[in-house]
C-alpha cells in the first residue's frame, strides 16, 4: 500500500463515522435503534440483509476453499444461502415482520417467552449471545489477516482498528446506521469486485489463457467439480437446512432486517432481493478466486492468503485501496449488524430477568444501555478474535463452518419453527430438549467421538448431526408431550394471519409484550 491506498482507506472510515453521526438524529428510542422504527424501505432492507450475511471470511477462508477445490466454494456456500433465503421469503420473512407489527417486540427472541416460557427464551438468548461472540471474533480475525498482508501490522492491531471504527458508527446510529453504511459498502463492493474481475480476465489474456479455457489448465484439475473433498452431498444438504434457518433469522441480525420493514409484504420483497443478490453477485466475487492457482502461489497451507496476494499483484494503487475497503465493508457490515442484534437481545430479553431495575427503564435509559451493550459485545468479540488459530478454535474457516454452522441449528430451530402452525404442539419441553440435546450432540461428535475415530469425524457429519438431533427431537417431543395452550396458539395465529394494513404495521414498541413478572407467573401456572 502507498499513500493513495491509505487515503482511500482513511476516507472510507471517515464516511462510515459520518453516516453514524447523521443516523444518530433518527434514533429517538429503542424501536429506532433496533428495528429502524419499522420504516426501512424494502430495497434498503434487502441490500442490508445481503451485506450483513458475509464478511472478509469470504476473502480468506472461502478464498482458500476456492483456491484448493474450485467451484464447490459457490455450490456449497452462496448457492444454499440463496435458496434458503428464497424459501424463507415466504416461510419466515412475513412472520418475523409480524413479531414487531403485531406483538410489538424489538428483539427477535422477545416473543419466545410467550411462545414457550421464560426459561426457554433465556436459554436461547444467552447461548446465542455466546455463539455470536465466537462468530464475530472469526470475522475480526479474517479482516485482520488481510490487513496484515497489505500493511504488515499485527493481527491484534488490525482487530483493534476495525473493531474501534465499527463501534463508533453502529453504537451512535443503531440499525439505521448499519443499513445506510451497508448500502454504501455495497456500492464500494460492487466497484471493487468488478475491478478485480476485470484485472484477472486481463491477466489471463496476457498469459494466453481464455475466459473458458482456463478450466483446462493443469492447475485447475478437478476445480470444476461441484462437490469435492469434504464438501460432498451430505454437507450440501446439511448446509442448506442450516442456512435456511440461519439466514432467515436464526442468527438474529437478519431477522432484524425483516422486522425493520413496514409490512409483511415488504419483508417478503426484501428477502427475495437478498436471495437474488446471493445467487448472482458471489459468482463475480468467486471467479478471481477460482483462477487464483493460475496466478499466485499461496503461502499458507489452507490458501487463505491467496486472494490478498493476487490483489497486491494485479491492481494499481488506488484500486488496491478500493478492494481493501471492500474487505472492510464486508466485515464491518456483518459485525455491526450482529452487535445491534445482540444488544437487542440483552436489553430486551436478558437484562429485565437478571436485573429488576431494568424492568422499569425509560426509553432514554434503555437506549443508553443498548449502546453500552453494543460496545461491550464488540469488545468481547475482539478478545475472542485474538484466540482464532489457537488449539481451541483452530483456523478461521473451522470456526465459521464447524462452530457456527454446527451450533446454529440447536439454537435456531425452536425460534424459527416456533413461528409455524404445523409445529404448534411443540412447547417449552420440546424446545429445551431440542436445544440441549443438539448442543450435547455437537460436543460428542466434535470431541469424544472425533478423537476416537481414525482421521476424525468427517466435516459434513460434524455440522449435520447436531441439526438433525435438534430437528427430530423438537418434532418428536411435541407429539409425545403436546403443549399447545390457548395462549400459545393465539401467539401463533397472530404471526400467521395475513392482511397487514397500515395500522397493523405501526411500530410502537414501548415495553416488551407481557411483563417479566407476569411471564414468570404464567410459567409457574403452566
Amino acid at each position: 500500500m502507498n499513500g493513495l491506498d491509505w487515503a482511500v482507506l482513511i476516507g472510507y472510515f471517515g464516511v462510515m463515522v459520518a453516516i453514524g453521526i447523521w443516523s444518530h438524529k433518527r434514533v429517538d428510542d429503542v424501536s429506532d435503534f433496533f428495528t429502524a422504527g419499522g420504516k426501512m424501505p424494502w430495497w434498503l432492507s434487502g441490500i442490508s440483509h445481503h451485506m450483513s450475511g458475509y464478511s472478509a471470511v469470504m476473502f480468506t477462508g472461502y478464498a482458500g476453499i476456492a483456491y484448493t477445490y474450485g467451484v464447490t466454494s459457490f455450490v456449497t456456500w452462496s448457492f444454499p444461502i440463496a435458496l434458503g433465503i428464497a424459501i424463507g421469503s415466504k416461510l419466515f420473512a412475513p412472520r418475523i415482520n409480524r413479531l414487531r407489527s403485531r406483538l410489538h417486540v424489538a428483539s427477535p427472541l422477545e416473543y419466545l417467552k410467550n411462545r414457550y416460557d421464560l426459561k426457554t427464551q433465556q436459554a436461547l438468548a444467552w447461548s446465542g449471545m455466546l455463539l455470536k461472540i465466537v462468530d464475530v471474533g472469526a470475522k475480526w480475525a479474517a479482516i485482520a489477516t488481510l490487513l496484515s498482508v497489505f500493511t504488515g501490522i499485527s493481527l491484534n492491531q488490525g482487530i483493534l482498528i476495525t473493531g474501534a471504527i465499527t463501534a463508533v458508527y453502529c453504537t451512535i446510529g443503531g440499525l439505521w446506521a448499519d443499513a445506510l453504511t451497508e448500502l454504501g459498502q455495497f456500492v464500494i463492493q460492487l466497484l471493487a469486485g468488478v475491478a478485480m474481475f476485470i484485472a484477472v480476465v486481463l491477466k489471463l489474456n496476457d498469459k494466453g489463457i481464455g475466459f473458458l479455457g482456463a478450466w483446462d489448465e493443469p492447475e485447475l484439475q478437478g476445480h470444476g467439480e461441484p462437490l469435492v473433498g469434504p464438501y460432498g452431498t451430505v454437507f450440501l444438504l446439511a448446509f442448506l437446512f442450516i442456512k435456511l434457518f440461519e439466514y432467515n433469522g436464526g442468527m438474529l441480525n437478519q431477522a432484524q432486517r425483516y422486522m425493520a420493514t413496514a409490512s409483511a409484504k415488504e419483508a417478503e420483497r426484501s428477502a427475495r432481493l437478498s436471495a437474488v443478490l446471493w445467487l448472482v453477485w458471489p459468482l463475480v466475487l468467486f471467479f478471481p478466486m477460482w483462477m487464483s492457482p493460475l496466478l499466485v502461489e499461496a503461502q499458507k497451507p489452507d490458501g487463505s492468503d491467496s486472494y490478498g496476494l493476487m490483489t497486491e499483484q494485479l491492481l494499481p494503487h488506488g484500486l488496491l485501496g478500493l478492494v481493501i475497503v471492500g474487505f472492510f465493508s464486508h466485515t464491518m457490515a456483518m459485525c455491526s449488524s450482529d452487535a445491534n442484534a445482540i444488544a437487542a437481545v440483552f436489553t430486551r430479553d436478558c437484562a429485565p430477568v437478571v436485573w429488576r431495575r431494568a424492568r422499569s427503564w425509560s426509553q432514554g435509559q434503555g437506549l443508553r444501555v443498548a449502546r453500552i451493550t453494543t460496545v461491550v459485545f464488540l469488545g468481547l468479540s475482539m478478545a475472542a478474535a485474538t484466540q482464532v488459530n489457537s488449539p481451541t478454535f483452530k483456523d478461521i474457516i473451522t470456526v465459521v463452518i464447524k462452530w457456527v454452522a454446527g451450533l446454529m441449528g440447536p439454537m435456531a430451530i425452536p425460534m424459527m419453527l416456533g413461528l409455524l402452525r404445523p409445529f404448534r404442539r411443540s412447547g417449552p419441553t420440546a424446545a429445551l430438549t431440542s436445544w440441549s440435546m443438539g448442543l450435547l450432540a455437537f460436543y460428542l461428535v466434535n470431541y469424544p467421538i472425533n478423537d476416537r475415530v481414525s482421521g476424525g469425524v468427517p466435516l459434513q457429519y460434524q455440522v449435520s448431526i447436531p441439526l438433525a438431533v435438534s430437528l427430530v427431537l423438537y418434532i418428536l417431543v411435541g407429539f409425545i408431550k403436546p403443549e399447545d395452550t390457548p395462549e400459545r396458539l393465539a401467539i401463533i395465529e397472530k404471526i400467521n394471519t395475513d392482511g397487514d394494513g397500515e395500522g397493523a404495521a405501526a411500530a410502537a414498541i414501548p415495553t416488551p409484550a407481557g411483563g417479566v413478572d407476569d411471564v414468570i407467573g404464567t410459567s409457574a401456572r403452566d
